[in-house]
C-alpha cells in the first residue's frame, strides 16, 4: 500500500488515501447511530499577517496545480488499468483533506483559501471515475462510508484510509454519506480500476519529473514550460510507464528518487538537496526508449493526441540541454535514441487507429 503522508505536504494522490489498495476483507460492522448532520467549520478569522497572505497565496496556487494534473492524469490512470498490470487496483476515485494536512501558518491558510476543518473534505475527484459519476463533489465533507461514521480530526486522513480502503478492495461500490450545502446526502459510489500511482505537484522550479516505482511527480517549473495540457500528459505517461515497467528498482533509484519526492512535495521543500545532481543517475537509452514507447499509447488510450510528442521533447531538449544540472534531459540525456523512438511509436500507432486495431502496444 502507498504510504500516506500529511504533515506539510500537498501529496492529493491518485492512488493514496481513499484508494482501497488493500488485499484483506472487511468484517461486517456493528449498525451504528445514524450520522448526524454536519457542516463545514465556522471560526473567527484570524487577523492576517504578511506570512499569512503569502501562505494563502502559495497554498492556493499549489492546490491550483495539483487539482490541473488530477484532471489530466484521470484518463492515463483509469484508461491504461490493463497496461499496469499488478498496479492497478480498485480506487474510490477521490482524495481528502482536513486543516490537520497542513502545519504552521499553512493550517490558517488551509481554512481560510481550503475552508478545511475539523473533518475531511474532498480535496479531488479523478476524472472520469466511478465517484465523478457518482456526482461526488470537491468540497463535499465525509460524514459516514456503509453507516460506519467517518473519524475527524488530527489523525483522520490515516483513520479513514483504514476503513475506506478495505471497503474499496472487497466492494464494487461504496455507500457514501456526505454533507453538502448544510445537508446530508447519500451517494452510490462505485469503485474505478485504475493505476494505483500517487500523482503529485513538486515545489520546485527545475523543469524536471520524477518517479519512484510508487508515485510520479512534475515540478512547477515543468508543469510551466510544458503549458498545455496534452504536453503534460507526455510527461506524466512517460514516468507512469517508468513506474510500469520497474526502473526505478532496475537502476537501483528508488531510495534516491524518493527521497527527492517526499522533500520536493512539502509546501517548503529544502532545495539545497538539488544542488548539482541531487544523487540521480542519468536514465539508460534503452530503458527510456522501453518508456517512451509504453507512454506514448497510454496517452493515445487516454484520448491525448500523440501527434506532438516529437516537438514537445525536442523544444524541452534544446532549451534544457543535459549540460543543465537538475533538468529532465541531464537525466534522460539519450535524446536522438529517444525522439527515434517516439517517431516509430507515433507511426505504429497512426497505423494501428487508421486500421481501427486496439491500441495495444
Amino acid at each position: 500500500m502507498n504510504k500516506t503522508r500529511k504533515f506539510g505536504t500537498l501529496s492529493l494522490a491518485a492512488a493514496a488515501l481513499l484508494s482501497g489498495c488493500s488485499s484483506f476483507q472487511s468484517r461486517p460492522a456493528a449498525p451504528e447511530p445514524a450520522p448526524a448532520v454536519v457542516s463545514s467549520v465556522t471560526e473567527a478569522p484570524p487577523v492576517v499577517t504578511a506570512k499569512m497572505a503569502a501562505a494563502r497565496q502559495q497554498l492556493s496556487q499549489m492546490v491550483a496545480l495539483q487539482d490541473r494534473l488530477y484532471r489530466i492524469a484521470g484518463p492515463l490512470l483509469i484508461n491504461n488499468a490493463d497496461l499496469c498490470r499488478t498496479q492497478a487496483r480498485n480506487l474510490l476515485g477521490f482524495t481528502a483533506k482536513n486543516k490537520y494536512s497542513y502545519t504552521g501558518e499553512f493550517v490558517d491558510a488551509a481554512q481560510a483559501v481550503l475552508n478545511y476543518g475539523d473533518r475531511l473534505e474532498v480535496a479531488s475527484v479523478l476524472s472520469g471515475s466511478g465517484a465523478a459519476r457518482a456526482g461526488l463533489r470537491k468540497g463535499d465533507a465525509l460524514v459516514a462510508a456503509n453507516g460506519k461514521v467517518l473519524p475527524v480530526g488530527a489523525n483522520a486522513e490515516t483513520q479513514a484510509a483504514a476503513i475506506l480502503g478495505p471497503l474499496a478492495g472487497s466492494s464494487q461500490s461504496l455507500d457514501l454519506t456526505v454533507a453538502r450545502g448544510g445537508n446530508n446526502q447519500q451517494l452510490k459510489v462505485p469503485v474505478t480500476r485504475a493505476c494505483a500511482f500517487k500523482i503529485d505537484i513538486g515545489n520546485s522550479d527545475n523543469i524536471n519529473a520524477y518517479s519512484d516505482g510508487q508515485r510520479v511527480m512534475i515540478t512547477r517549473g515543468m508543469v510551466n514550460f510544458a503549458q498545455s495540457d496534452e504536453a503534460i500528459a507526455y510527461v506524466l505517461a512517460k514516468d507512469i510507464a517508468h513506474n510500469v515497467l520497474g526502473h526505478a528498482a532496475i537502476t537501483k533509484q528508488a531510495y534516491t528518487v524518493g527521497s527527492i519526492i517526499d522533500n520536493l512535495v512539502a509546501v517548503r521543500p529544502d532545495l539545497s538537496m538539488l544542488i548539482g545532481t541531487a544523487g540521480v543517475k542519468p536514465m539508460p537509452q534503452d530503458l527510456d526508449g522501453a518508456a517512451d514507447y509504453l507512454s506514448l499509447y497510454m496517452v493515445a488510450r487516454a484520448g491525448y493526441s500523440v501527434e506532438g510528442a516529437r516537438a514537445f521533447w525536442q523544444r524541452l531538449a534544446n532549451q534544457y540541454p543535459a549540460t543543465v544540472l537538475n533538468g529532465y534531459t541531464a537525466n534522460h540525456p539519450a535524446v536522438s535514441h529517444r525522439l527515434a523512438v517516439i517517431d516509430k511509436t507515433v507511426a505504429e500507432i497512426r497505423g494501428k487507429q487508421a486500421a481501427k486495431r486496439p491500441l495495444v502496444p
